[in-house]
């Protein structure tokens, strides 16, 4: 029977599951939409993970990353949970082990992550403003009744980019809407709203930060290929998009818990097929303090498989 270790990334936008093999490749990988519904697509993930591999199979380990890391850890008994950085840093130094500086653009924010030596020394996130994101190039696809995946393809025949406002979200919009009524190439809107983007990460996110190559471009915008062209340009270096770039988390997760295993000898996970056991999950206040957090907890039938939201760690 084949063993692997699971990684799970689960983000606002989308959820992203990997099954890597002993030797840290990718056997297997899911990336699919969250929808407000993060339990479900952990769970309808896991079996679609289970339908491509066609076998029976082991999981040595388990690790969660991601803003819904503590969720996925409970339904599924992971080894090890980390924060977003942690994941996307040491997938990316498996892909690349000289990296210098990352750049990771998903649907809901943005993140750069600076390496030296090996060692992540530095970050920074961007999760205030949409004209940084993935979601906003989605919004503008839609309203121009473009697909998503022919974006780049646009822009990239582009002889004169329009110059976008890319501070703001609602600013871009409103400029991409007047140049279009000036009646400008919808080609040169595109490329100019790569290039606003761009600046609109580097400017919030780049500022004093020294980058370095080679640079790694992570998450789904980086198959825009229009974004990869902004950013070469507006950089001056080659940026490289590795090969799992959509799913480096959940990539970073699954290798962390090699890593744990290493140290333990053993996984906490909760079994292959209680992954389709049904959950629910319910909130209380607490009122032993005048904190009162807000409980989250989760149940698996009737036991109880998580609990988090305190500031003390009572729960």
């Amino acid at each position: 029977m084949k063993e692997f270790f699971l990684g799970i990334d689960v983000g606002s936008v989308s959820t992203n599951l990997v099954l890597m093999n002993p030797d840290k490749s990718v056997e297997e990988k899911i990336y699919i939409r969250t929808a407000g519904r993060p339990m479900d697509s952990v769970r309808n993930g896991f079996l679609k993970l289970k339908a491509k591999v066609g076998e029976e199979f082991g999981i040595l380990g388990a690790g969660t990353t991601g803003s819904g890391r503590q969720l996925a850890a409970a339904m599924t008994g992971a080894d090890v949970m980390k924060n977003e950085i942690t994941a996307h840093g040491v997938a990316a130094l498996q892909a690349s082990p000289k990296v210098q500086t990352i750049l990771e653009i998903g649907g809901q924010d943005s993140k750069i992550i600076l390496i030296r030596d090996g060692i992540i020394y530095d970050f920074a996130m961007n999760t205030v403003c949409a004209a940084g994101t993935g979601s906003f190039l989605d919004r503008q696809a839609q309203r121009l009744n473009i697909p998503i995946q022919e974006l780049g393809h646009y822009a990239l025949r582009s002889s004169h980019p329009a110059r976008i406002a890319g501070r703001c979200a609602v600013f871009a919009e409103s400029d991409m809407i007047h140049k279009q009524q000036e009646g400008q190439p919808l080609e040169d809107i595109l490329s100019g709203l790569c290039h606003a983007l761009v600046r609109n990460y580097l400017a919030n996110l780049a500022k004093g930060k020294q980058i370095q190559g080679p640079v790694l471009f992570q998450g789904g915008v980086a198959a825009n290929e229009g974004i990869v062209q902004a950013f070469e340009e507006e950089l001056g270096i080659p940026v490289t998009i590795p090969e799992y770039y959509d799913v480096m988390g959940a990539w970073g997760a699954a290798i962390l818990a090699q890593e744990q295993r290493a140290k333990t000898g053993g996984t906490s996970f909760c079994g292959v097929d209680a992954m389709a056991d049904e959950f629910s999950i319910s909130s209380f206040e607490c009122e032993d303090c005048p904190n009162r957090c807000n409980i989250t907890r989760m149940q698996r039938g009737e036991l109880q498989a998580g609990c988090w939201g305190s500031r003390c760690g009572k729960y």
